[in-house]
């Protein structure tokens, strides 16, 4: 038997730090960043039915169907489970696109974990992030479900545990080729390696600062104005920034001045994704149920 409608969160992550520190003969970057989720973002009410098509809708602007994340892992881990099954997924966009805060791959995690769920596949947690690594570097993190420490070029993960703080997360009204910040000559390249334990006990600093702000005026002058009330800087390599909180109020109550310009919102850090805490949910009522 099939579960049938469901709504599921589609998490934004923050970056709170990114250390590049080295380039490779084949051209990829070695970093260590820390991902944290927080809980903002877009929403996904998936039907699951017995049609064997998977359909989506909104269809996004410049997005075709075919290009969308959702519809890839959709069909990607239809086809891996050798399903009979479909599905409509409808799509509630709230994270602005281009801003470095993982909303494609967000939604695409998010399709294969409530897919797992509502097929009943029974696919594991690790298999389930093989699958979304095909899609997309970040995706695995998100399937996880943990705020997480990686090396390497992203590939090698282990949970991290950073404070749970509020954050002010503002867009810029512009979009940022991370193609363009990596290839920059001006990028650091080689800052040094340090355990976790280490990086978590310093200031936290986005190497790819320096170059965004540089190539884009709109966000060194909104990171220029933010620092003036709160730690600030760039998330990943998008247009968006944030500022830490320790309450609510206090970021509420800079978002009531920022200028109409800007897309921004408040959000608590979370080291566990929305997204399992709804999975643990669904399964714990399953059994209750039963």
């Amino acid at each position: 038997m099939i579960k049938t409608t469901s709504v599921w969160p589609s998490p934004a992550k923050l970056n709170l730090f990114l250390y590049i520190n080295r380039q490779r003969n084949d051209g990829y970057h070695e970093l260590q960043t820390l991902f944290q989720f927080i809980d903002f973002g877009d929403e996904l009410t998936i039907t699951a039915n017995t049609s064997g098509e998977i359909t989506l809708s909104p269809e996004l602007p410049s997005v075709p169907t075919q290009h969308n994340l959702i519809w890839k892992a959709a069909t990607q881990f239809q086809e891996f489970t050798n399903s009979s099954l479909g599905a409509h997924i409808e799509l509630k966009k709230s994270l602005p696109m281009g801003g470095g805060i993982g909303g494609g791959s967000s939604n695409a995690a998010t399709t294969l974990i409530a897919l797992n769920y509502l097929w009943e596949t029974n696919v594991s947690l690790d298999v389930l992030a093989q699958l979304g690594l095909k899609l997309g570097a970040d995706v695995p993190v998100f399937i996880k479900g943990m705020a997480a420490f990686a090396e390497g070029v992203g590939e090698k993960i282990i949970a991290a545990y950073p404070e749970e703080k509020w954050y002010l997360v503002v867009k810029p009204n512009i979009s940022i080729s991370t193609a363009d910040i990596f290839s920059h000559p001006s990028l650091t390249r080689n800052t040094p390696k340090q355990s976790l334990s280490t990086l978590l006990s310093q200031p936290y600093e986005n190497d790819c600062e320096k170059i965004v702000r540089l190539l884009y005026p709109e966000v060194d002058k909104q990171l220029s104005w933010l620092l003036q009330y709160a730690p600030s800087r760039l998330t990943g390599t998008g247009s968006c920034i944030f500022s830490e909180f320790s309450t609510k109020k206090e970021a509420e109550e800079i978002l009531k001045t920022l200028p109409d310009s800007v897309s921004a919102f408040v959000a608590k850090g979370k080291n566990t994704s929305p997204l399992h805490e709804i999975l643990a949910k669904s399964y714990l009522a399953d059994i209750q149920s039963n």
